[in-house]
């Protein structure tokens, strides 16, 4: 038996954004960003604790970590639904 490989072509469409939605979806970027970068630190901060032996500031540094993460999705999903009302 033979099976062939079927492809979807890839939508190639530019879409207008007005200047606000554009604004809007820079704001989600920069906003993901930074939540990301803060979780980063503190994750690195646990890090730094774990190694130490303060495992109780490595505890609070990762519980602070996954809030800046929960934060970063929410600006995401923002985004995301952005792309979805403009395609």
């Amino acid at each position: 038996m033979t099976t062939t490989a079927t492809t979807t072509p890839i939508k190639t469409e530019k879409t207008t954004v007005s200047p606000a939605e554009n604004q809007k979806g820079i704001e989600n970027h920069k906003t993901t960003a930074a939540h990301l970068e803060a979780a980063a630190k503190l994750h690195l901060e646990a890090a730094k604790y774990h190694e130490a032996g303060d495992h109780e500031k490595a505890a609070q540094s990762t519980v602070k970590a996954q809030g800046f993460q929960s934060l970063a999705t929410e600006a995401q999903r923002e985004d995301l639904k952005q792309h979805a009302l403009n395609n």
